[in-house]
Formats: C-alpha cells, structure tokens, sequence
C-alpha cells in the first residue's frame, strides 16, 4: 500500500504523520498519535464514539481519511480541556450531571455537543435530542446528557433552555 505523508494541527500542534492511503484519521489519531480519547465504536459512522472537530465542525473519524484532514485544524477530547488540566465548561457540566456510566460514548458526545452550542448557544432540549442522533450511549438514556448540555451550554455563555 502507498505511503504518505499528512500534515495538520492537532489539539494546536503541527504534526506530520507517514500513512497508508487508505489510513482513518480515526487510526491516525490514535495509533500515530497515541490520542486514545477518541473512540472507535462501529467503523461506520453509526455510534459518534470518533467525533472530532475538523476546522471547528464535528466529523465522525472512522469515515474520514486521514489525508483528507490534510491541512486542516483537528481538535479530539484531549484538546478541550484548559493546558493546566481545568475542565471545558461542557466537560464538567458532564460530569456535575453524571452524564456518563461506562464512558465510552462521552468523548463523542462532547465533541458533538460543543459543535451544537457553537451553531446554537442555547439549544432547546428537542434541538439536543436531534443533534445527538448520531451519537449512541446504551448507559445512560440521554437524559443526563441533555442536561448536561443545556447546562454546559449556559456556562459557555448561552441561556439555559
């Protein structure tokens, strides 16, 4: 198989990684990168257990090539949280509301949500229902996520819906 090389930003950092062609940026991430918070569920875009910002909009990382985010600014979970360890707003507003069990799902599903609140800052409770349809959790049944959102979502400077 080819190789070649990808460059991009990763979490603020340049990075230049030798790849197969067929290489997931799902694999590049975390195989190449050791940037293990961002999950593999299913391999077709399915779970949302992958999702990672590319240029500021949520993708499903087992779906995308990995030289298709060529040059582009890539932010996983490990990049969401302040340098000195503080937690994003949204992680902790998880995290106050208990919006995880087994924690598989909770990286996608922050990732997902952080897009939702930049595209709507304070997003109705069916708006969050909606925008998570892409994005599995078989622990929790949504309802401590949908309130960790809306209030995640207030504390990054939206109104609680």
């Amino acid at each position: 198989m080819a190789q070649m090389n990808v460059s991009l930003q990763v979490n603020g950092n340049a990075v230049t990684c030798e790849v197969e062609s067929r290489t997931l940026l799902v694999e590049l991430l975390r195989e190449h990168l050791s940037l293990t918070g961002t999950h593999v569920g299913c391999d077709t875009s399915q779970c949302g257990a992958c999702v990672v910002h590319v240029n500021g909009k949520s993708v499903k990382a087992c779906t995308m090539l990995a030289f298709e985010a060529a040059g582009a600014d890539v932010t996983t979970i490990e990049g969401v949280a302040a340098a000195d360890g503080e937690l994003h707003p949204m992680q902790a507003a998880f995290r106050e509301h208990h919006a995880l069990q087994c924690g598989f799902c909770t990286p996608g599903m922050i990732m997902s949500a952080l897009d939702l609140v930049a595209n709507d800052p304070s997003p109705s409770e069916d708006n969050i229902r909606h925008w998570l349809e892409g994005n599995l959790c078989r622990c929790t049944g949504y309802h401590n996520i949908v309130r960790a959102i809306r209030t995640g979502a207030a504390a990054m400077g939206g109104s609680q819906a």
